[in-house]
């Protein structure tokens, strides 16, 4: 590349005279061009650094997305543990330990050790450090939530064997088969779908076909086996140990007052007798007179993955019959 040769007009030989640069002339000349150049280069550093990603960078970054996805799993398998761990706590608590007269286990017993920081400082030093504290202290306190079940399922064992009688007469199956019903509403609040008002339902309503056998939940003696108003067909069991189970709208009456019954058998068929939109059976339990959410009281009749299942139909049925 040729170089740039310049001229100045030299008034007094009226000639154009060649200029020859002086060596300041040339380093600032030359310190221009390198500072350009330097600056050139350093915004392509930092087009190139903040803009593009290395493979490597591009392999770290999807290994991080990948381990995030998975703590997000992990976290609402968890989340669905831990709510059945609540589920099982309030179980044992409200009705088994109530049922045994024994104290519910204090918060101190169900979390004793979770107050423990040291054993988290460690992972402070890895890297997404406050993800995995948060699961790893979500798994402690699964852990100590199932040894904490563990020890009171123990403690009700050596109960229930004192007390084998009270058992026997509290209720604690399905009065339906299992295979024969379908969950058509749950305990609590309901849309009555006759009169369209809003109404406390104390029971369960359990929707088979006319003629389902329908069974004692429990030992005890049949304190009412008639016709009554809303009920229709209806029979009602004396338990004792302040007990008392209702079925209703049923089709036949196969007990009469006075008789004693046995968990298992047989007492009447579904139907739709009284106040009632098909055929079904309405299932209550009271103790003391008040009436309790039956889900609580089938523990000698589901596995825990059938309890579970049941807890959700309950509380997703809204198909009030009565």
């Amino acid at each position: 590349m040729s170089k740039n040769i310049y001229y100045r007009y030299n008034p007094e030989t009226d000639n154009f005279e060649r200029i020859y640069p002086s060596m300041k002339m040339r380093m600032a000349a030359w310190g221009k061009t390198w500072t350009i150049a330097v600056l050139l280069a350093v915004v392509m550093f930092f087009v190139v650094f903040y803009c593009f990603d290395s493979p490597t960078e591009e392999n770290l970054r999807a290994e991080n997305a990948q381990l995030r996805a998975q703590y997000g799993i992990l976290n609402r398998r968890l989340d669905n543990s831990l709510k059945v761990m609540d589920h099982i706590r309030d179980r044992d608590d409200n009705f088994y330990r109530v049922m045994m007269q024994m104290d519910p286990m204090s918060q101190t017993q169900r979390h004793a050790g979770l107050d423990n920081e040291e054993r988290y400082r460690e992972l402070q030093k890895m890297s997404d450090a406050n993800l995995v504290t948060e699961v790893t202290r979500r798994m402690d306190l699964l852990e100590r939530q199932l040894f904490a079940q563990v020890q009171s399922f123990d403690q009700l064992r050596v109960s229930v064997g004192q007390q084998q009688d009270k058992l026997a007469h509290i209720p604690s199956v399905l009065p339906i088969h299992v295979k024969d019903f379908t969950m058509s509403s749950g305990y609590g609040y309901r849309r009555d779908p006759i009169y369209g008002s809003s109404k406390f339902h104390e029971g369960l309503d359990f929707a088979a076909a006319t003629g389902t056998p329908v069974f004692a939940t429990a030992d005890g003696e049949i304190q009412t086996a008639r016709r009554e108003v809303g009920y229709g067909n209806c029979i009602d069991i004396d338990h004792g140990y302040n007990y008392l189970s209702k079925y209703a709208h049923l089709s036949e009456i196969l007990v009469k007052e006075g008789d004693k019954v046995k968990r298992g058998q047989l007492i009447g068929r579904v139907g739709s007798t009284g106040k009632s939109t098909g055929p079904h059976l309405h299932y209550e339990v009271r103790f003391k007179g008040e009436p309790q959410n039956p889900v609580n009281y089938y523990f000698m009749d589901l596995t825990p993955q059938e309890y579970a299942d049941m807890i959700q139909l309950a509380d997703n049925a809204g198909h009030v019959m009565d």
